[in-house]
């Protein structure tokens, strides 16, 4: 006798027709439903629910299956980040507060089989840096894109935390902390590393910005965009509360400019003028030196990541050719660091 395994594919098509029709109020048929690439942490499904003869565009958001053993070998990089209930009412939030990000509809119930996920509608435009940093068809959005950038991100610190379900604060003592204990769990010695967080450590900001709703994760490739600019902000998982100049470092960390290291806001645009489009927002006032500080912490911490992606791989919690590529990456931010620690800039 033969026993048939659903795929998982098979799988994620029944849970979303259960509760695309128990959304809607009536039964949905899915198609077109296809893996998205990217997303080391987080799976991304795109398909159309049909539904009385209408098409629904849509997005599912969910946490990959994994072991225990990989859940707890990865759980120290895991529990910063929200669960897919608290990140679909942080996008509720945001849209509802007039950010440009996509309109969430519906969770699913544990009777859907596919664990903790949520579903939006699907936006138009794509996330590849290099085709928005250097195909023709983008070229005159290239030229407004720094400035939309700052615009989405005034807005977003603008969020009432009232509408907000309860986020972590996170104070940059809080964030240093947390990177050493990433560091310590790696067992190698890291010296450039060592040094950069010494450095922020000697240098924290004070404590004298109100803390609003920090994105935790802006930067170019968790946004959408076609010929026009920005179309949807994505990737809210990092999100918590804090210095708002968190967002702006990091999206000026070098790694985020694939290429376009001229151009820091992002690959398009001056810092300046990413920093005077935030303002003109109704954004605080950027002071650069406080900037810098997030510059570098952002770079720090992205080096430290791609040393937990890699050792994800190596120590065999999770085999991915993704997380072992990405662990390459570590050297790049170590020469960043060293360049911004000496020159400040």
């Amino acid at each position: 006798m033969t026993v048939h395994i659903p795929s998982e594919t098979e799988a994620v098509t029944s849970g979303l027709a259960t509760a695309a029709g128990r959304h809607f109020g009536r039964p949905a048929t899915i198609d077109g439903l296809t893996r998205q690439s990217g997303g080391a942490s987080r799976q991304t499904w795109s398909f159309d629910a049909l539904v009385d003869g209408t098409r629904h565009e849509l997005i599912l958001r969910r946490d990959p299956p994994t072991s225990a053993a990989s859940q707890s070998k990865a759980g120290s990089e895991r529990s910063a980040a929200l669960d897919r209930g608290t990140e679909f009412r942080v996008i509720r939030a945001a849209w509802q507060a007039g950010v440009r990000a996509p309109e969430v509809l519906f969770e699913l119930e544990p009777q859907d089989g596919l664990g903790e996920a949520f579903v939006m509608r699907r936006v138009g435009g794509i996330a590849i840096a290099r085709k928005l940093l250097r195909d023709p068809p983008y070229a005159a959005a290239r030229e407004k894109m720094a400035g939309q950038l700052g615009e989405i991100l005034a807005r977003i610190h603008a969020v009432d935390p009232a509408s907000l379900p309860p986020l972590d604060r996170r104070e940059a003592g809080h964030h240093i902390a947390s990177l050493r204990g990433l560091l310590d769990t790696l067992g190698t010695s890291q010296p450039v590393f060592e040094l950069a967080l010494t450095w922020l450590d000697r240098r924290k900001p004070p404590t004298t910005v109100r803390p609003v709703l920090v994105h935790g994760d802006y930067r170019t490739g968790n946004y959408l965009a076609d010929e026009t600019g920005v179309t949807a902000i994505l990737d809210w998982e990092g999100a918590h509360l804090g210095d708002p100049i968190e967002d702006l470092g990091w999206l000026c960390v070098k790694s985020w400019r694939f290429g376009a290291v001229d151009k820091p806001a992002g690959g398009f645009g001056s810092r300046e003028a990413l920093w005077a489009a935030y303002e003109r927002a109704g954004g605080i006032k950027v002071d650069p030196a406080r900037a810098h500080w997030w510059e570098v912490f952002g770079t720090v911490r992205w080096g430290i990541i791609c040393h937990t992606q890699a050792w994800k791989h190596l120590s065999g919690a999770q085999k991915s050719m993704e997380l072992a590529s990405i662990g390459r990456r570590a050297v790049e931010t170590e020469v960043d660091l060293l360049q911004l620690l000496k020159t400040g800039g």
